[in-house]
């Protein structure tokens, strides 16, 4: 399957319990860590997905935390392209393909 993997960072990836500045980036999420470093290991491609990629003094610290923990650095993003297959992400609500409805109650 072609295409990339989205994956948010703060509450998905990595522990977030407040905001401790753009260089603090919480430790994994052993089970989020661990579907992404398959997802690799089956040649996706996985980008983490994240409103933090707006301001790019930001992303080295991102980096750095994906090279320490998933053994890589991964692409930073904020932006969806058409190439976008999945994300995944703590505040998403999936709705209905052209109804608007939800597919799942919220949590």
């Amino acid at each position: 399957m072609s295409g990339w993997i989205g994956v948010d960072l703060d509450g998905t990836l990595a522990h977030y319990d407040g905001w401790k500045g753009g260089d603090h980036v919480g430790e994994p999420i052993g089970a989020m860590l661990f579907r992404v470093k398959k997802w690799l290991a089956d040649g996706r491609e996985v980008r983490i997905f994240t409103a933090r990629a707006c301001v790019p003094e930001q992303v080295p610290h991102i980096e750095a935390w994906c090279l320490k923990h998933v053994g890589q650095v991964l692409p930073v993003t904020n932006i969806k392209d058409f190439a976008m297959i999945e994300l995944w992400d703590d505040r998403a609500v999936r709705v209905m393909p052209n109804g608007g409805d939800p597919c799942c109650d919220r949590a």
